[in-house]
């Protein structure tokens, strides 16, 4: 063989050599760039992530709160009205007895006070008549609002999945 012949050989071994090596860099530099690439994706993807964590925590809390706040009231709410019904049905046995004693005295009494019990009497349930009016047109008010209530509750959907109503409408 000849010197040329080696040279050339000698020639392409080392462009083969310095190819290899080459495209070796270029195909580690490439794949480091994907991996920089999907590092940033995910870094990105954390981060949304734990901003969507965060809000649904603080809509959460929110929830929690207001409901904790309803939930007081209406333990208040309850508290008072049982108070109330204790001193309604006070009011009432003392009415009862009451009654019970005019009876009895009126066994024994004059037709003139007869009479003016009588006007006394249809006076009382005149105005009773009129409170017990007066109730039920609040409460039909309030059944009315309830029941507009019940109909706009908001539901709250997740890609189409119902999550959250009124107990109401359930």
């Amino acid at each position: 063989m000849s010197l040329s012949t080696l040279t050339h050989i000698a020639a392409t071994v080392l462009a083969g050599v310095l190819v290899w090596f080459y495209q070796d860099a270029r195909l580690g530099l490439d794949l480091a760039d994907e991996r920089l690439k999907t590092s940033e994706f995910r870094h990105q993807a954390t981060i949304e992530r734990a901003a969507a964590n965060a809000r649904v925590a603080k809509a959460s809390a929110d929830v929690a709160a207001n409901y904790q706040e309803v939930l007081n009231d209406a333990i208040a709410k309850q508290a008072a009205l049982q108070a109330d019904a204790t001193r309604a049905r006070r009011e009432s046995y003392s009415l009862r007895k009451q009654l019970t004693d005019a009876e009895q005295r009126l066994a024994d009494a004059s037709a003139a006070t007869l009479i003016e019990y009588a006007s006394t009497t249809n006076q009382l349930l005149g105005e009773c008549s009129s409170e017990y009016t007066a109730l039920a047109e609040k409460a039909d008010g309030h059944a009315a609002d309830a029941a507009t209530c019940r109909a706009a509750w908001p539901v709250f959907t997740i890609e189409g999945v119902k999550t959250w109503q009124s107990p109401a409408t359930k």
